[in-house]
């Protein structure tokens, strides 16, 4: 089977098992993708969405907004080609040689010191954090401090240690956000997250 057929038929089969369950139709796309990346059903009811989430991401990429990710692993999943058409890039500084002196300096991790260093863009931002929940409480901690106003946050961390904390202190914090509840996430859900929209609105220009 060629690439696409193979795609095409994951999506019958993932419409298949979940027969009649169907999401609000704003964040359907989005939900079968992440699953289709993930082979994991639970995303059906995992995931958290702001008030029209995808319409203010929708709205966000229109308007050029970067996307900072947390590891360089949802940087390589993310479609930069789609974001380029419309105006955006992605950003990683976790492997940034200032980052990581700055942050065995202050003791704290090379995630928290990459999410204060996006800050100092001075630009829209649109965040995807898939592994590290240190980002997300430094996300939290800039928002509060007024030094960050992100136009949309994907908080989908994996793990076991204040992963589950983090990001419900993100849906406490943020105003705009999509989360993935509990211990499950990481970087490829966060690439299929923003790649969902970034295809959404490929196919609307088409």
């Amino acid at each position: 089977m060629k690439p696409m057929e193979i795609e095409k038929r994951s999506f019958e089969i993932i419409a298949e098992e979940l027969g009649d369950r169907k999401p609000d139709p704003e964040y359907d796309l989005l939900i079968r993708r992440v699953i289709h990346t993930t082979a994991d059903f639970d995303y059906f009811d995992n995931l958290a969405f702001s008030p029209h989430a995808v319409e203010t991401m929708k709205a966000a990429l229109l308007s050029g907004c970067d996307i900072v990710t947390d590891t360089t692993m949802a940087k390589s999943g993310i479609n930069k080609k789609a974001l380029a058409r419309f105006g955006g890039e992605v950003r990683c500084f976790i492997g940034d040689e200032d980052v990581a002196a700055e942050a065995k300096a202050r003791g704290v991790t090379r995630s928290q010191v990459s999410m204060e260093k996006a800050a100092r863009l001075h630009k829209p931002l649109i965040f995807a954090v898939g592994n590290a929940p240190t980002a997300l409480f430094a996300i939290c901690d800039l928002i509060r401090a007024g030094r960050l106003e992100p136009k949309m946050v994907v908080g989908v961390p994996v793990g076991f240690v204040n992963v589950v904390e983090a990001k419900e202190e993100l849906m406490r914090t943020a105003k705009d956000y999509i989360v993935a509840r509990g211990r499950k996430g990481g970087s490829n859900v966060a690439a299929a997250i923003v790649n969902s929209v970034l295809y959404q609105l490929m196919e609307r220009e088409e």
